[in-house]
């Protein structure tokens, strides 16, 4: 986990968003502990209430366990759950904005697809937009 934290966002809700990552990316799988509360608070020099604040929404979106004296674990069904949860998030909430972007600089499919390229090899100010849409420029 990326010991930086955004000041814009509580730290709890910014723990959990991480181990829902550790979960999407398979670093966590089904089954798996999640690290101690005392250990996370440790190593990232935070309070363990505000580790256990972000662990009991994991807790209460059911995507993990709590087995008495033997810690926190992922959920069976987690990470397809958050999957579909975080698809739909995305569709909704930032595709919009993306989709408004896209239109806005005027870009193609095959502009997108080759973004890498167009990353790399940015056209010269002087050099006039792509009219063809077919990244000749």
């Amino acid at each position: 986990m990326d010991p930086q934290w955004e000041d814009s966002v509580p730290i709890y809700r910014q723990l959990r968003d991480r181990v829902v990552a550790m979960i999407l990316d398979g670093i966590l799988k089904e089954g798996d502990a999640l690290p101690s509360v005392r250990s996370v608070a440790s190593e990232f020099r935070l309070n363990p209430l505000t580790v256990l604040k972000g662990y009991q929404q994991l807790v209460d979106e059911h995507l993990v366990e709590k087995r008495r004296g033997r810690g926190m674990f992922v959920s069976p069904g987690a990470g397809a759950a958050l999957l579909k949860d975080e698809r739909h998030r995305f569709l909704e909430d930032e595709w919009p904005k993306v989709h408004a972007t896209i239109v806005r600089l005027g870009l193609s499919a095959p502009d997108l697809l080759n973004g890498t390229r167009i990353a790399a090899y940015p056209a010269s100010p002087d050099t006039p937009p792509d009219t063809n849409n077919d990244g000749s420029n």
